[in-house]
């Protein structure tokens, strides 16, 4: 049974924060904090859009050979909750499973996580139900850093730290795709350090199976434009999405300990952010 989405679930303790990075893998940034969250001994969850991972899956295979969780995030980080996608069921489909197909085939037998965020935090009740069906859960977000509209790391790492002050505790969205969010993580993990917060990291207790029939599709597609070369792409528009139930991952703090800590219970939905 896949998870269901609630309020009121809290999994934190007081001081913990979980790192997501949406939209990758792009190069350059990607890897910048890769580097960042290695030179502290840390990991995080990336929720990869499955064209990117197509384009670049040897960044994709970075992120998982590094020990990151990487979950999905679509094929082409479409608003399912927006026409066409909203008025059709097997085109939603294509759009979610096109994207664990091409995520899945990018980490090369590497472990993808049943883990998915929907673009644009934009949730809707098909696509949802669609998911509990695969048994992929959902994921949202307490803090959106919204650092796809600052061109500064100082304002990346101011947005993060006071909105984390008032909450004490998060589930942080931050964006791979953004040099400034790269530009800004070593000196954000420095004092997520010294204001006392432990980074901690989420990890599936199984992993995503793909559909064959997606599988594929995918790899007709990637068959028929083995030559064709990425163009200029604009940073996509902002991402945040809602916890899923405790059964569905293990919870370990990355700093100071490699115990893994089951966490039961249900999720809770986060808050909504613009771009």
């Amino acid at each position: 049974m896949a998870p269901s989405i609630s309020k009121g679930f809290d999994f934190l303790r007081d001081k913990e924060v979980v790192l997501t990075f949406d939209n990758g893998p792009w190069p350059g940034s990607t890897e910048a904090v890769l580097k960042a969250l290695a030179d502290q001994c840390l990991r995080a969850t990336f929720f990869e859009v499955g064209e990117y991972a197509r384009w670049h899956p040897e960044i994709t295979k970075q992120v998982v050979d590094a020990g990151m969780t990487v979950g999905t995030h679509t094929y082409s980080h479409k608003d399912l909750a927006r026409n066409p996608y909203a008025n059709d069921p097997e085109k939603t489909q294509r759009e979610i499973e096109m994207g664990n197909s091409s995520v899945h085939s990018a980490a090369a037998g590497g472990k993808v996580a049943p883990f998915f965020r929907f673009p644009y935090l934009q949730q809707s009740a098909q696509p949802t139900s669609y998911l509990a069906e695969r048994n992929i859960a959902i994921f949202s977000t307490d803090i959106d850093s919204r650092d796809f509209a600052m061109h500064k790391s100082e304002r990346v790492i101011d947005s993060v730290m006071s909105q984390l002050e008032k909450r004490g505790k998060a589930i942080v969205l931050l964006h791979d795709f953004h040099r400034n969010t790269a530009e800004a993580l070593p000196e954000l993990l420095r004092q997520l350090k010294v204001a006392g917060y432990k980074v901690v990291h989420l990890v599936p207790k199984e992993q995503l199976t793909t559909v064959p029939k997606y599988d594929e599709m995918f790899n007709h597609r990637e068959a028929v434009s083995s030559n064709a070369q990425p163009g200029h792409v604009a940073a996509p528009a902002n991402v945040a999405a809602a916890h899923h139930k405790g059964s569905m991952y293990m919870y370990e703090p990355a700093q100071g300990s490699s115990a893994h800590m089951h966490k039961k219970g249900a999720p809770k939905t986060g808050t909504n952010g613009g771009y």
